[in-house]
């Protein structure tokens, strides 16, 4: 499977991954926005193991792991980084050291600055699509930010950009600029944006879906009951944003609506994720859902959904009916 980037005139997978599990543990203060511990040399034999299966497409962010998911990526993709088509992202402000945030910053100079230091850690001399990562920026505040972005794509550092945000407003005004290519938007089967999706298809932009798997929750692997690490973002510290766990535990709404669901999902012999990215490919041309992963299992378990395609329009009608939305 296949989706093209338009304003690339480039094809990459209908799926791709989500780096950012594999930055492993970074904080603001007390709170882990990572997801727990990590083995690089099992990230770097999962991103391998996707590029064999056709997966080249990768979303980092310089925040994740504070650095380190960057460079994990750099390390991966020596000697081939005609391969794949790289996204990550810029605002945050961090110490490698410490893993701390320390702050953010969407000057030309911090954006600038944000770009070298991105090109650093991932070995190369261009990103392809950079995004800006702060969700709620005012959009009436957004133009240097987007004539910056404008000025990296004459330069050459980035070939294309994008704002990851849940927000119309601000999908619509970077959408207006001539280099946009991409909206990246929380996105899956429990949780959809409307909105969003139709900018992007009006606008020939990909509409990349993070939180495709609802941070884990349609992965099918969690109970009620399960209790997660002190040092994974979706634990009983987790950020107040976090929707899908709350202290510690899956949200109990949305796993009635996932279970609601279920056997649609796992029709024609897929996985519940495998489902859910089949519903994201259903939903729109325009969607790439890029599910995070530590491990080659994780891989290939999502890997193997794009071998059965997308879900038919009967099966979306009839979720759309036990869900309660507008078909």
């Amino acid at each position: 499977m296949k989706r093209e980037i338009q304003h690339l005139g480039i094809e990459i997978s209908a799926m791709g991954l989500g780096c950012w599990a594999i930055g492993g543990p970074f904080w603001a203060d007390q709170t882990p926005l990572g997801w727990g511990k990590v083995d690089d040399n099992e990230s770097i034999r999962a991103i391998h193991r996707a590029l064999e299966l056709g997966i080249n497409f990768f979303d980092t962010a310089n925040i994740y792991g504070a650095g380190h998911s960057e460079r994990i990526l750099g390390r991966a993709f020596a000697g081939r980084r005609d391969e794949v088509v790289i996204s990550t992202k810029f605002n945050a402000l961090f110490d490698e050291e410490t893993r701390q945030v320390t702050g953010s910053d969407s000057s030309s100079a911090g954006i600038r600055q944000a770009c070298e230091d991105s090109l650093r850690r991932l070995k190369t001399d261009y990103i392809d699509i950079y995004l800006f990562h702060d969700n709620g920026f005012p959009a009436e505040e957004a133009q240097p930010v987007r004539d910056t972005l404008e000025a990296l794509t004459q330069e050459g550092k980035i070939r294309a950009y994008g704002w990851s945000t849940d927000f119309s407003k601000n999908a619509q005004f970077f959408a207006e600029g001539e280099h946009c290519a991409a909206i990246q938007v929380e996105l899956n089967v429990l949780d959809d944006n409307p909105g969003i999706i139709n900018i992007c298809e009006e606008n020939n932009l990909i509409a990349i879906n993070r939180g495709p798997l609802a941070m884990g929750l349609l992965t099918g692997k969690y109970s009620k009951d399960v209790s997660l690490s002190a040092d994974d973002v979706r634990g009983q510290n987790s950020p107040e944003w976090m929707k899908y766990f709350k202290n510690g535990k899956p949200s109990p709404e949305f796993m009635q609506m996932a279970e609601a669901i279920r056997e649609i999902l796992t029709s024609n012999g897929r996985t519940v994720a495998q489902g859910a990215l089949a519903w994201l490919w259903a939903r729109s041309e325009t969607t790439i859902p890029i599910p995070g992963f530590r491990t080659v299992a994780q891989v290939e378990d999502n890997g193997g959904a794009m071998d059965k395609g997308p879900l038919s329009l009967s099966q979306m009608d009839e979720i759309a009916q036990i869900l309660g939305r507008d078909k």
